[in-house]
């Protein structure tokens, strides 16, 4: 089965702790592209939009495009936007990260979530697939627990 959108482009920071890094379970996922910044790899990225923290909220007309996300802490994400500007720029509703902060020095946006977290709410508001998103993520029972009110609602099983 094909999905009716282009793959997700993920543009990882070459600074970006890949231990640490909370989208690497998903480089063997065949709906995912990942580009070392600031290479771009083969996938063209017309009609693709940017999540990013100032534009309108990414929703259900969105659903065909490509979505392109830029991983690494927040200021190195703030480096690599300019390369990405002709992009639009879809923004999420207010979910709440899980994802423990730790820098004593800068302050994250409130709008921060870890990567994972903002792909899955992308997937969640463009209607898209979640299933295994977070399998891996360590945070992942916390992040549903805290946005319980966002996630679509379950439905009852087919008889």
């Amino acid at each position: 089965m094909t999905a009716a959108f282009p793959p997700t482009v993920i543009v990882v920071h070459p600074r970006e702790n890949r231990q640490k890094c909370s989208v690497e379970p998903l480089r063997t996922n065949p709906q995912f592209a990942f580009w070392t910044f600031p290479d771009r790899g083969p996938e063209p990225i017309t009609n693709y939009v940017r999540l990013g923290i100032g534009g309108p909220l990414l929703s259900p007309q969105d659903a065909a495009n490509g979505l392109l996300v830029l991983d690494g802490t927040w200021r190195l994400a703030q480096r690599m936007e300019p390369t990405f500007r002709s992009l639009p720029v879809r923004s999420l509703p207010a979910w709440k990260t899980a994802y423990p902060r730790v820098s004593k020095v800068f302050a994250d946006p409130l709008e921060g979530l870890a990567t994972i977290e903002a792909i899955f709410a992308a997937y969640v508001a463009l209607g898209r697939d979640t299933t295994g998103l977070l399998d891996r993520y360590y945070w992942a029972v916390q992040f549903l627990e805290l946005n319980r009110n966002l996630l679509p609602s379950q439905s009852p099983p087919a008889d």
